[in-house]
């Protein structure tokens, strides 16, 4: 039987020089270390997968449920656009933008909130005739800043967490990382409002999936109901929602349809207009108008007990049954679908949608549950486009995902459960209420990462029962012989900044973590302080378009190339230790006692 330890040491070798090859993804890397170390006898069988019952596992799980809960409610969106029109120039939409991302993500996912402000941040750049290079990396720089600040603001925190506990028995409560982080974040924010200067200005993003096969504005119909703000203002007050993006080209009231109305035109209860604009435009309108798109409530009553009733698009194909025929004579409704809007290239249609005759090369957005939409998209001939993330049809949350995010943190915070709980109470309430479909959920977490941490958190166990640690600690202290604790503190600091573009933030953390809590254990320091340094050196790689998804997720669309990354984020990195180091010693005195 091979020794623990040798075992142990293996294994990490191993695993270490494949996530340096890169050939193979994080997670598998993470699944064929966890089986190595039970074949190999440093993880107990019955342990394997005690990492997916980890409270840290957990949360992240639950923390993208309900960030893509508050992305999918629209309320921040709708809060963010009226600061669009500050956004003329691209030293405001650095400062304005980089500064509400890094807020947001010190409350939700790093991605999430990055997925929030980008489209934001992409249309100003276009309105203010500048380059999206501009501001999108300093975007990602800004989501990274803000994670640092809050427990939940980032995987690694929840982890090194983790590590807190099984060294002294208390994890970080929520705001423990709130003074170094908070100073940092707030010093690299101001460094990005001026640094912006260094990246390229002319640079071209990689047009996305959805812009490489455009069509045409959809064109909808909408009811005025009881509820809607817009019963007496007028129809140019309507298309003001959307910044003139929308276009009202029919009016049907009192039994009559007007033909292109003026936008003086004052709207009643009761009123279907059609409307012409893109997918996201027209939910906008829709919801901020609280307009009932045609047939759409009734369908929702009808399935009212489906929990899985969706949108898709689709392409009216020449060997369709739809094609000459018009959605009342095919009575779509009484097949369980409804049409919600029609889209024919280069043709702009006034008649209403359910009178049209179909046409080879038609997009339609249908509405129903999405099983029988799907077995009804086959046997109509329908050809599916790839998924979108279009949500007509669909009324936004409002301030429900919001506030539950708020009173999870809240009981958090006060100690009233703990944070796993009331994040799961807060996902339950958002499943009640059905916010979000089951299917959602699921789809909002990322299993690649939920597969990383829980493969890792039994090696990384294994690693510290095994004693490698202390070994391991030995080895460091030996090479940090005769340094002062600040120095030693910035060693571990550096350390894991340099790891992290190879590893990983989640797997730096779970394997830094402890190394570092056992060296400081082991000379007589203050374990809770390197445990931070460690926290803050994997949250922050500036220097690498793949150390951090929110890095990758800009690359593209900011048509950067990799050297842009360290001309940036070198200083950036530099002004984060400069700051955290010396906070981190004032915050966490370095002297153990």
């Amino acid at each position: 039987m091979i020794d623990p330890k040798m075992a142990i040491a293996l294994v990490l070798a191993m695993t270490l020089v494949l996530f340096v090859w890169g050939r193979w993804r994080y997670d598998i890397v993470a699944i064929c270390s966890l089986l190595a170390a039970v074949l190999l006898g440093a993880v107990p069988a019955k342990d394997a997968f005690s990492g997916f019952g980890d409270p840290a596992v957990i949360t992240v799980a639950l923390v993208l449920v309900i960030s893509a809960a508050i992305r999918q409610s629209g309320i921040l969106e709708r809060g963010l656009r009226r600061f669009g029109g500050v956004l003329d120039s691209p030293g405001t939409q650095v400062i304005g933008l980089t500064a509400m991302v890094t807020v947001l993500s010190a409350f939700m996912n790093n991605i999430g909130a990055l997925a929030i402000i980008m489209p934001l941040a992409i249309a100003s750049a276009e309105r203010a005739k500048s380059s999206p290079s501009v501001v999108l990396m300093p975007l990602a720089f800004g989501s990274l800043l803000g994670g640092l600040v809050t427990l939940i603001g980032t995987p690694p925190n929840l982890l090194i967490s983790n590590v807190r506990q099984d060294v002294s028995g208390m994890p970080f409560s929520m705001f423990d990382f709130a003074p170094v982080g908070g100073a940092v974040a707030l010093a690299g924010v101001l460094y990005l409002s001026v640094a912006w200067r260094l990246l390229p200005r002319d640079r071209k993003g990689a047009p996305s999936p959805e812009s490489k096969f455009r069509i045409s504005d959809f064109v909808t119909e909408a009811r005025v109901g009881e509820e809607s703000p817009f019963d007496g203002k007028t129809i140019g007050d309507l298309e003001a929602i959307a910044d003139g993006e929308v276009t009202v080209i029919a009016l049907t009231t009192g039994g009559r349809t007007i033909r292109v109305p003026q936008r003086s035109w004052r709207l009643a209860v009761g009123d279907v207009i059609a409307i012409e604009a893109d997918a996201a435009q027209l939910k906008r309108v829709v919801d901020e108008g609280q307009l009932v798109l045609v047939g759409d409530k009734e369908l929702s009553e009808e399935h009212a007990g489906s929990t899985e009733i969706g949108t898709i698009e689709v392409v009216v194909s020449a060997s369709s049954d739809l094609v000459g025929r018009t959605a009342e004579s095919m009575r779509l409704r009484e097949l369980g679908v409804n049409l919600l809007a029609v889209s024919r290239q280069g043709r702009r249609r006034t008649t209403r949608i359910g009178a049209q005759p179909f046409k080879e090369g038609d997009v339609l957005a249908l509405q129903g549950d999405i099983d029988h939409v799907g077995f009804l998209v086959r046997e109509l001939g329908l050809l599916p486009l790839a998924d979108r993330k279009i949500e007509l049809g669909r009324r936004g949350s409002g301030w429900l995902p919001l506030g539950l995010m708020a009173a999870a943190v809240a009981a958090a915070s006060l100690d009233l459960t703990p944070i796993a709980i009331s994040f799961l109470a807060a996902v339950v309430v958002l499943a009640i209420t059905r916010v979000m479909r089951p299917g959602e959920m699921y789809e909002a977490i990322d299993p690649s990462i939920i597969i990383l941490m829980a493969a890792l958190i039994p090696v990384t166990t294994a690693v510290q029962t095994s004693g490698g640690t202390e070994v391991v600690s030995a080895f460091v202290r030996v090479w940090l012989g005769g340094v002062s604790p600040m120095m030693a503190l910035a060693a571990v600091m550096f350390a894991t900044m340099l790891v992290t573009p190879i590893l990983n933030n989640a797997a730096t953390v779970l394997l830094m973590g402890p190394i570092a809590a056992s060296f400081a254990k082991a000379s007589g320091l203050n374990v809770d302080a390197f445990l931070m340094a460690v926290a803050i050196g994997a949250s922050c790689d500036f220097l690498t378009p793949f150390g951090h998804q929110s890095c990758t997720l800009v690359m593209g669309p900011g048509g950067y190339k990799f050297s842009d990354y360290p001309r940036l984020g070198a200083p950036l990195t530099l002004i984060v230790a400069g700051v955290a180091l010396p906070m981190i010693a004032y915050v966490w005195p370095l002297t153990a006692g």
